[in-house]
């Protein structure tokens, strides 16, 4: 499974997990959800944000907002593209962006190896036959070491 960046691999589950799905609100939904259980914090509070332009934009239009009216989904891109700009985010920067993310995400998964193998020795030293061995030093598997 290394063919596919983390990114893209996200990007695949919400393009797949997301493909039926109407309305854009149900749409920011799933993709919140969809990056929860990825254990993708949104530092920025940029999901509220884009919740509070869609409420915007759907008070205008006075209707749920569909992912397929091509009108008011302008006026939702522009509202994001302020968003952007508040957050100093420039589209030219994206890419850096997703950098950004596949790092924490790779941080994020040695962080769970980290866990197991402590768990692992936890385990090992709980059997009585181990009990002679030395266990190996907690901080030789410091993280900071991987990067």
């Amino acid at each position: 499974g290394g063919l596919f960046s983390e990114s893209q691999r996200i990007k695949y589950t919400i393009e797949t997990r997301t493909q039926g799905i109407p309305d854009v609100r149900t749409y920011l939904l799933t993709l919140k959800e969809i990056r929860s259980k990825r254990g993708l914090i949104d530092e920025l509070g940029a999901e509220a944000m884009m919740m509070g332009a869609l409420d915007k934009v759907e008070k205008e239009i006075k209707k749920p907002l569909m992912r397929d009216d091509k009108k008011s989904m302008a006026l939702l891109t522009a509202e994001f593209d302020k968003i952007n700009k508040k957050l100093g985010i420039r589209k030219e920067d994206l890419p850096k962006y997703e950098e950004q993310l596949e790092l924490k995400i790779a941080k994020a998964q040695l962080e769970e190896l980290k866990k197991d193998a402590l768990e692992a020795m936890e385990t090992q030293k709980k059997r009585e036959e181990f009990k002679d061995e030395a266990m190996p030093d907690v901080k030789s598997l410091d993280i900071r070491n991987f990067i």
